[in-house]
């Protein structure tokens, strides 16, 4: 199978706000050239750990009929309450998230769920206290560990991936951490910008190999070495030559969502257009 053309809900407007209903993102990502879109599941919203099996059959039969797959889904609530957190009752309800978002995507028609399974510490949150490294694989660990049935009985991946949270920051600690589950159901998420200030994603990409279940394409400036930094793809330093050939070479044939964040702050709809066509050009390399 080719690499799919996609796009993450929260490059679209109103998406990352929790504003946009998953049908008009659909719709959105027909209209702008994209075959497959990632839909994030929240505390609320449209689309949120509560939302009835039912609800979400009904999202993917509607996609379908527009010719739409959802081959992955996302979520922002990793950055309130995950698997390693320091409080017992915050691991035990990230723990029942997960449960619930498995069984959501499942429904959903996803293979592949982006899971951040807990931090060291957050860039954008810095009044959280920093943890312990080792306290996050520990309980990032038996977190999964517990969660893991209903990934295998559900049949969807849980795609641990690369983020600025101080953990897993080489592919070598990513496979070591993947590799301890044993399972083909634990997976790493791989975003090809947000190991530039440490690492190269190609290495990240070839190393990995097989254990990539997801791929997050998104822009880079090395030169500005923070959030600012993310921009328009093709507009940073991503190697995408490189990039394509790795995937290639590992025999990947996932979908590769753009998720571009922060969205233009006038006429938000021109990035959607304007990413659909990088992303056409970079699938040529």
């Amino acid at each position: 199978m080719p690499i799919t053309k996609s796009i993450n809900i929260w490059s679209l407007p109103g998406g990352l706000a929790d504003t946009l209903a998953p049908l008009d993102a659909i719709r959105m990502a027909k209209d702008n050239g994209f075959p497959a879109i990632e839909l994030s599941i929240g505390a609320e919203g449209p689309l949120n750990v509560n939302t009835p099996i039912e609800d979400a059959l009904r999202i993917r039969m509607e996609a379908q009929n527009l010719g739409i797959t959802i081959p992955s889904t996302a979520s922002g609530l990793y950055w309130g309450r995950a698997l390693a957190d320091a409080d017992a009752n915050s691991r035990s309800q990230a723990k029942d998230d997960l449960q619930k978002m498995l069984r959501l995507s499942a429904a959903l028609g996803a293979r592949t769920h982006l899971t951040i399974p807990g931090a060291v510490d957050v860039f954008f949150l810095p009044d959280r206290a920093a943890l312990p490294y080792e306290h996050v694989w520990k309980y990032a660990t038996e977190g999964i560990r517990e969660v893991l049935p209903v990934a295998e009985e559900v049949r969807v991946r849980i795609g641990i991936e690369n983020v600025w949270n101080k953990f897993l920051l080489s592919p070598q600690e990513m496979a070591h951490f993947i590799d301890q589950f044993n399972s083909p159901w634990v997976g790493a998420y791989v975003d090809v910008a947000n190991c530039l200030n440490y690492g190269h994603p190609a290495d990240w990409i070839r190393h990995l190999g097989k254990r990539v279940v997801g791929v997050h394409f998104k822009d880079y400036r090395r030169a500005v070495g923070t959030g600012e930094g993310f921009v328009d793809l093709l507009a940073g330093d991503v190697p995408w030559p490189d990039v394509m050939v790795a995937l290639r070479e590992v025999g990947y044939d996932g979908p590769v969502p753009a998720e571009m964040i922060p969205n233009y702050k006038y006429a938000p709809e021109v990035q959607v257009r304007n990413t659909s066509t990088a992303l056409d050009a970079i699938l040529k390399f």
